[in-house]
């Protein structure tokens, strides 16, 4: 999808977004709202050491409903799974107090290994039972922190494994897969102006390290770990080019 799409007529099947809590599964899950009949969100505790986030994902649906009235009706139940055997076999330093750093592999030790793949495939297990066909997530290979498990390839291919497995058509969205991140502000602006970006910053949560006493332009977080460093540069970015817009139309 490009920035420019028009918003298509909306699509009768009902839509489950992978919601943290976070920016990227906020935009997430307005961009499903705007496009689907009904949408479900699912969380995940996994023992994460930013486990504010969780408190965060009723107080961005409560602001959502509360502030685009034309989403509240298709906005459907939330759903938590308890995952924290996964946070019990993985020594990382998103579920156990470490400093940040990367591996001999390249990889950051905040990788999770198996993560996403376990989200997608008990999504798709959630989404059979409710009757929804299309799973919707964060994930993106522009601007991350390379894990594997974020590439479209990888998703391409879970997407047609999870179809097989059910014997049922498992739709996987990555609306954010080839944005960078100043595209994704640009993404939410699109389709929530700003009421949308004011409530990212205030409501969602993305740091790592779940600090929340420290307020940026582009919301709470340490501003030092790899997922602020990203939200903050592509802040930048976008604000950059909104002003360089404003000027040349001046």
């Amino acid at each position: 999808m490009t920035l420019h799409d028009p918003l298509p007529v909306v699509d009768p099947r009902t839509a489950l977004v992978l919601f943290s809590g976070g920016q990227d599964s906020t935009v997430c899950l307005a961009w499903a709202l705007a496009r689907f009949a009904r949408v479900e969100t699912l969380g995940f505790d996994y023992g994460q050491r930013h486990k504010i986030e969780l408190d965060c994902r009723q107080t961005v649906r409560r602001e959502l409903a509360a502030q685009f009235p034309a989403w509240t009706e298709r906005l459907g139940e939330d759903h938590l799974l308890d995952l924290s055997l996964l946070g019990q076999i993985s020594d990382t330093a998103l579920t156990s107090e470490r400093a940040i750093e990367l591996q001999a592999n390249g990889l950051p030790n905040t990788f999770v290994p198996g993560r996403n793949l376990l989200f997608l495939t008990f999504a798709a297990t959630l989404a059979y039972r409710r009757g929804a066909s299309v799973l919707v997530g964060g994930m993106c290979e522009t601007d991350y922190s390379g894990y594997p498990d974020c590439r479209d390839n990888t998703l391409k291919a879970l997407q047609v494994a999870l179809s097989l497995g059910l014997d049922s058509p498992m739709t996987v969205d990555t609306p954010l897969m080839f944005l960078t991140k100043a595209q994704t502000w640009a993404l939410s602006d699109q389709l929530g102006g700003e009421r949308l970006n004011a409530l990212i910053v205030e409501h969602t949560h993305t740091c790592y390290l779940g600090d929340r006493g420290h307020r940026h332009a582009w919301g709470y977080g340490c501003g030092e770990c790899p997922s602020c460093q990203l939200r903050a540069q592509g802040h930048a970015a976008w604000v950059a080019a909104q002003d360089q817009g404003q000027g040349q139309g001046a």
